[in-house]
């Protein structure tokens, strides 16, 4: 890529244009770029000029990318490379001999950033292991737009990506990620989107509160706000669009007997309405915090106690 048009210089001088390469012993850079994740608009000043003096772009969607460049205005002068996915991996040997020659790339995705669920984490690892510079047009992120507009916490999160698919893992992850303090980022498909809500209700209790988030700066976005269950109820049939999911942290547990007995008392509440005892627990634990083998022995004891 032309690092005058790109960036900051490298590890030797500056290339001229899309074409040409450095001197003897020059090293390419590899730049990963933002690009917008709805509205052309919000892309980085950078961006139009870094994609008209790149010699090889790695692009995710070629044709997306085409798009991206008409809207900003851009010819693209360089050669173009599909990178998604199924071809991430065979892909890399090649494009990191281009950047041992001493040729630029250009990393981009369909929306955000590279590596952030998207194409280009196994480029970025191998380029920085193999001692080539990396470096970064930054950009919009539906990660922290999410968050932003969701009005939950900010100042400590965690991005979980997509959920797995298979049940299995993603109930088992859902329940490790229950008593999670910080604030929690998902995407999802926007068809499985009611059945994830739901499932995350199912772990983490009904009241947590939740966003979704939905084209985000497109021309329909949507930021839906409210419990868990409610949201899990409003979008049974799924949705349309790109969908990123924002959850509360688990509330923090409170300490002393006085919490636990209270708690016992909520599980007590839960089986008289009909809930077996471990369900019961591992409602009120996720609600409160406390561990659930705590609460279930303190409630199995008082159960005993009652019945003498």
């Amino acid at each position: 890529m032309n690092r005058a048009s790109a960036g900051p210089a490298g590890n030797g001088p500056a290339s001229t244009g899309p074409d040409s390469s450095g001197p003897a012993g020059y090293v390419g850079v590899l730049t990963v770029a933002a690009a917008p994740i709805g509205d052309p608009a919000d892309a980085s000043a950078r961006l139009g000029p870094a994609l008209a003096g790149a010699g090889l772009i790695a692009a995710e969607d070629t044709r997306r990318l085409r798009r991206l460049a008409a809207a900003l205005g851009v010819r693209l002068a360089g050669r173009v490379v599909s990178y998604y996915d199924d071809v991430e991996a065979r892909r890399v040997p090649g494009l990191l001999a281009e950047l041992a020659a001493g040729q630029d790339v250009l990393l981009v995705t369909d929306a955000g950033l590279p590596g952030v669920s998207d194409p280009g984490y196994r480029l970025i690892a191998a380029a920085a292991q193999a001692g080539i510079r990396v470096t970064v047009l930054p950009g919009p992120s539906a990660v922290t737009t999410a968050l932003v507009v969701s009005g939950l916490p900010g100042d400590r999160f965690a991005f979980e990506g997509f959920p797995s698919r298979r049940s299995g893992e993603r109930e088992r992850r859902f329940a490790e990620l229950a008593a999670e303090r910080r604030t929690l980022i998902f995407f999802e498909s926007p068809r499985r989107v009611g059945q994830t809500l739901a499932e995350l209700a199912a772990a983490f209790g009904t009241d947590r509160r939740a966003a979704v988030c939905r084209e985000l700066t497109k021309t329909h976005e949507e930021v839906l706000r409210g419990t868990l269950g409610e949201l899990a109820s409003r979008l049974s049939d799924g949705t349309l669009g790109e969908v990123t999911l924002v959850v509360a942290g688990a509330p923090a547990a409170a300490d002393g007997p006085a919490a636990l007995a209270e708690a016992v008392a909520q599980v007590q509440a839960h089986v008289q309405d009909g809930a077996t005892t471990r369900d019961a627990v591992a409602t009120v634990a996720t609600a409160t915090g406390l561990r659930r083998r705590d609460l279930y022995n303190a409630a199995t004891a008082a159960a005993a106690v009652d019945q003498l």
